[in-house]
């Protein structure tokens, strides 16, 4: 038999956004407050439809820059400013999901420094950083006095999902240093595994490992008081993507 598109249900593609930041010593995603049916007023993570001349990868890549101003970084060229790590995080196509239609989304995870406030966009009437245990608390009042509702559609397993994805890949990779400007200290960088974990982590020992460990930080020469105090020496991340020994995430 011939192939006859009429013959299956449409259905749409989007792309989610899961933006994850550090800001005050605290892991934070982008939010944005939705201007328009459905959910109209509630919280939900970035992203929007496919379009119809581009890849998952380039709709994500777009989303981003119009979210965020930044620009999917690749890892094989030099650091920029304005860089973020993306990668594909999964993809969800629950029947159910979306209330206009049948639509699956292919959700995509961005980390990048400590990022400026957001402006909303598109069909956002306002955008935010907000700690991930806030977006992801389904009761209760949040940090502005205002009650909290749960993210719209399935965002909030999206969002538990990239969170726990982050958590769990910085322990064997170099992930964390994308949290990172491109020179740091490893104070910094610690506070970067401390927010993103939620822990209180051994200073020194923590030095000891990150500096041990082969390929993970290449000293720059430099130091840097931005941190207050004595001159803290500059690192930029190193060639190795795996970690080895892995930093193993303390039980809590």
């Amino acid at each position: 038999m011939p192939y006859d598109p009429s013959a299956f249900p449409p259905f749409a593609v989007t792309v989610d956004l899961v933006v994850l930041t550090v800001r005050r010593h605290a892991l934070c995603a982008l939010a944005v407050r939705r201007g328009e049916p459905p959910f109209q007023g509630r919280w939900a993570l970035p992203g929007g439809f496919v379009r119809a001349d581009e890849d998952l990868s380039q709709a994500a890549a777009r989303e981003l820059e119009e979210e965020t101003g930044l620009r999917a970084h690749d890892p094989a060229a030099p650091a920029q400013d304005n860089g973020a790590h993306l990668e594909q995080l999964a993809t969800y196509g629950d029947p159910e999901r979306d209330p206009r239609m049948r639509v699956v989304s292919v959700a995509h995870l961005a980390l990048a420094p400590d990022l400026p406030a957001p402006r909303a966009g598109g069909d956002a009437s306002n955008a935010r950083w907000a700690p991930v245990e806030e977006l992801l608390e389904q009761g209760g009042y949040g940090r502005d006095g205002e009650p909290v509702a749960p993210l719209a559609f399935d965002h909030a397993q999206i969002l538990a999902d990239g969170v726990e994805r982050a958590r769990s890949k910085i322990e064997y990779s170099s992930l964390a240093t994308a949290f990172c400007p491109p020179e740091f200290t490893v104070g910094e960088l610690r506070r970067v595994y401390e927010a993103v974990w939620g822990v209180a982590l051994d200073p020194r020992n923590f030095h000891r490992k990150v500096t041990g460990t082969p390929g993970f930080l290449v000293p720059t020469g430099g130091t840097t008081t931005r941190q207050g105090g004595r001159p803290a020496q500059l690192f930029r991340a190193g060639g190795a993507t795996l970690l080895n020994p892995p930093m193993l995430r303390p039980e809590v």
